[in-house]
């Protein structure tokens, strides 16, 4: 009889058995191997043991997670941290972020060799696909003067995600915002053509990469914030040390995608998130590195001088030290 209490008890206190908390997440950018983590701590059980029940929905590029955080459609979801910076200097949105899921920006131009982009000056009179309100649009300003070129002289053209390695291939587009990692997946639509990759962070190195957003609602909270937090990254270094698992992982959840390809972004991406010289926690963030930024965008021109300070739109207290 004691036995059976002992283990009745057991199954009672755990997180399986427990109810769970639900939880909206949305990814930064569609559903690609750099954001298959998520999927990973999905598969994994990690937010499960953690008392959550995560549901995940493909997000379309940073200013829009942050307004839809911001309005309650989701509790968290990952968006560029220097387009995080630059939105909320414009419009204080009840939004926080709580961490760095890469150390350095995956932010890039991606063009094909032989169509005309070799380096950031030929980017001057050139059209860019790309999402309106997306990472690397947002942030080009930033880049441009860095480059020493004139932004208004670069189109952006309107185009949706999954359509912008296609575009590019049939040449519609001189090139297209997106994350360096994509640079298996823009050379499998081109059949086997090279890359042309221009990082924003070869010119801007001090920029974090995405960023872990919550509202500033649930970002009080911080058992579910931490918790989330806390499973998130786990899915994370797991996927960093386990490329090769996060392709089929990922198209289980998604099988429109490819896994060969997930799984080679993933491998591009650990360097970011855990960069040689880097010996902090996975998601670390401090406040001296924010201010810095802030600074940046401050001399570029991207915010106004007063606008934006670190403690605005960071919770250092739930971020990882």
């Amino acid at each position: 009889m004691l036995a059976v209490v002992l283990t009745t008890s057991a199954c009672a206190a755990s997180p399986q058995s427990a109810e769970l908390t639900e939880v909206d997440y949305l990814t930064s950018f569609g559903t690609f191997g750099r954001d298959a983590y998520a999927y990973v701590a999905q598969e994994k059980g990690f937010f499960e043991q953690a008392g959550l029940d995560v549901t995940i929905t493909p997000g379309t590029g940073s200013v829009d997670v942050l307004k839809m955080v911001a309005a309650g459609r989701a509790d968290f979801g990952v968006a560029d941290f220097t387009a995080t910076a630059i939105t909320m200097a414009k419009e204080k949105l009840p939004v926080t972020v709580v961490a760095a899921i890469q150390q350095r920006s995956l932010a890039a131009i991606v063009a094909l060799e032989g169509g005309g982009i070799g380096k950031p000056a030929d980017l001057e009179g050139k059209k860019i696909g790309d999402q309106p309100g997306s990472t690397n649009q947002v942030m080009f300003p930033v880049y441009a003067r860095a480059a020493g070129i004139d932004p208004a002289k670069v189109q952006f053209v309107p185009s949706a995600p999954p359509a912008l390695p296609q575009l590019l291939a049939a040449g519609q587009v001189d090139g297209i915002g997106q994350f360096v990692v994509g640079k298996p997946l823009i050379e499998a639509a081109a059949k086997g053509r090279k890359a042309v990759v221009l990082p924003y962070g070869d010119l801007v190195p001090d920029l974090y990469g995405n960023a872990l957003v919550a509202s500033s609602e649930i970002a009080k909270d911080k058992s579910v914030a931490q918790g989330f937090l806390g499973a998130l990254l786990k899915g994370l270094e797991y996927s960093i040390e386990h490329p090769d698992e996060v392709g089929p992982i990922l198209k289980k959840y998604q099988p429109t995608q490819d896994a060969a390809v997930a799984s080679a972004e993933v491998g591009l991406m650990a360097p970011y998130v855990k960069p040689s010289d880097y010996s902090g926690r996975v998601g670390g963030i401090t406040e001296a590195r924010v201010a810095k930024i802030v600074s940046t965008l401050v001399e570029a021109g991207a915010v106004p001088a007063g606008s934006l300070s670190p403690n605005d739109f960071v919770s250092f207290g739930v971020a990882p030290k």
